[in-house]
């Protein structure tokens, strides 16, 4: 939905400039506004990534704690 929103106002912005028109700040902001979603989005895969790893790190430490006791 984000890439249609980048899509549809990258067109305004064409067809603005196209007329010579400046374009309007509120359209200059939704476009700047998508992009800071997706690079926050990719930010919390990245960290969501990490969480995982951790996650995994520590199970695999349980299991070796348990194993140790038996």
């Amino acid at each position: 939905m984000k890439k249609f929103a980048v899509a549809c106002a990258a067109a305004a912005l064409m067809s603005l400039a196209a007329c010579g028109e400046k374009p309007a700040a509120e359209m200059n902001n939704a476009s700047n506004e998508v992009v800071v979603d997706e690079l926050e989005n990719a930010a919390n895969a990245v960290d969501n990534a990490a969480n995982a790893v951790d996650n995994a790190a520590n199970v695999a430490n349980v299991a070796n704690a348990t194993n140790a006791a038996e």
